[in-house]
């Protein structure tokens, strides 16, 4: 989907419009740059419209190839010699094992200079490995978030919970009313190869909240194991929800169905009266159908995950994306570039669905009240924020035994001590 077939454009035009926002990445017409990226669906084609300006003033055709094996064919692909020019990672972890394995090469002048001007310290420390800069962040989501429907809640006479035993409580009284077709939650770990990564996200929530961001901290780089106790606790508190048959996926088949639901279809049933609740990042916005209000008194609305201990600080986990080159070119170095400005960022998140950490972004472009409240919770200083904990552990665990491992626990195949020392196992 390109502009020029949206447009209908004559290919060989030049350019129309203003193109001075754009003259600084110069002129490359006839080429062309492959983006590689896990984004499928709606979120691709709202994500092309992004470069439609770009192309139009630079001449640079990006092709964007979006599959949900794109995690595990970008090592085939690197290791047979025909890599992409550049590909969204979602894994810190991931991009580490690239650049370790001399597939990802170093970002150019241009793109640190955009993420020294536009991104944190940290956010940038994510995509440094060895002191040497590689990937450029992109968008960014706030985890923990759980989504309900306030007509539900309020004809049911309940309230947001402010603790977690609150939840654990209004889990209890909405399974009051379980029936073949409905539970209070609605959970889905699918996501092709990527299957499980749900999962290890209700346990990062867990984890931050109740054993706090220091151990979260030991825990991520493998000095905490997942066996120790405050690791164990977090898995048994995320069991009392997940594993109780009264408590999840009416209609779609009980706990058993967790793994072979998709993280996309999973809080679809709130809108049909058959669950209540759906634990998923402010990315999944972009999943609900067209028509759907997302607002305090709309069709859907969301809380973040309650506070384990009512007098604790707000902490949240998140995740993010980085954009690696493969390929040396003066035109994919423009596009990297591109991804990296407050323009860019800006322009995403103007369409909706999505947000960024970018601090050049206008939060009053967020699509809904909840991507405005997210990208505050990003931007401010007092938060206590981590990145998601599955990312930044080496990838043998993190997207790997983790995931799996989350997969074979919901199922049965394996008790908790079982899993815990089988991640434990993994570990490099």
């Amino acid at each position: 989907m390109r502009w020029r077939q949206r447009r209908g454009t004559d290919p060989g035009a030049g350019p129309s419009g203003d193109c001075s926002a754009y003259e600084a990445y110069g002129e490359f017409s006839g080429e062309s740059v492959e983006l590689y990226t896990t984004i499928q669906g709606v979120e691709l084609d709202q994500m092309a419209e992004t470069f439609f300006d770009f192309e139009d003033c630079t001449g640079i055709d990006v092709n964007l190839v979006g599959t949900q094996e794109a995690e595990t064919q970008i090592n085939v692909r690197a290791a047979a010699g025909d890599p992409p020019d550049l590909m969204i990672i979602p894994q810190p972890g991931l991009l580490e094992r690239l650049v370790s394995d001399g597939y990802v090469l170093p970002a150019s002048a241009e793109v640190e200079a955009n993420v020294d001007e536009f991104w944190s310290e940290s956010w940038k420390g994510y995509g440094t490995i060895d002191d040497v800069f590689y990937a450029a962040p992109l968008m960014a989501s706030v985890k923990g978030w759980v989504w309900y429907s306030p007509a539900e809640f309020a004809d049911k006479g309940v309230s947001i919970p402010e603790t977690w035993d609150e939840l654990l409580t209004l889990t209890a009284t909405l399974a009051e009313d379980s029936t073949a077709t409905y539970r209070p939650w609605c959970v889905g770990f699918g996501s092709g190869d990527a299957t499980g990564w749900p999962g290890t996200d209700w346990v990062e929530d867990l984890v931050l909240r109740t054993a706090g961001p220091e151990v979260y901290d030991q825990w991520v780089v493998g000095e905490v194991k997942f066996s120790d106790p405050e690791i164990r606790k977090a898995f048994e508190e995320v069991e009392k929800i997940l594993l109780n048959p009264d408590y999840v996926n009416g209609g779609f088949g009980g706990v058993e169905s967790i793994v072979s639901t998709t993280f996309n279809d999973g809080g679809l049933p709130i809108l049909d009266g058959n669950c209540s609740m759906h634990h998923q990042a402010s990315f999944y916005e972009a999943q609900w159908p067209e028509g759907t209000t997302v607002s305090p008194d709309g069709d859907i609305w969301a809380f973040l995950t309650p506070k384990y201990d009512a007098a604790a600080g707000d902490a949240v986990t998140g995740g993010g994306e980085f954009v690696a080159k493969f390929v040396e070119s003066e035109a994919v170095d423009a596009v990297q570039q591109f991804l990296a400005t407050d323009t860019w960022a800006n322009l995403r998140v103007d369409i909706g669905g999505v947000i960024s950490a970018n601090k050049g972004l206008d939060p009053s472009l967020a699509s809904s009240e909840l991507g405005r409240a997210a990208i505050e919770i990003l931007q401010a200083e007092d938060t206590v924020f981590r990145f998601d904990g599955s990312d930044l552990m080496p990838a043998a665990v993190g997207t790997s035994s983790f995931w799996t491992g989350m997969n074979d626990w919901v199922v049965g195949t394996v008790n908790t001590d079982q899993l815990l020392a089988f991640i434990d196992s993994t570990w490099p």
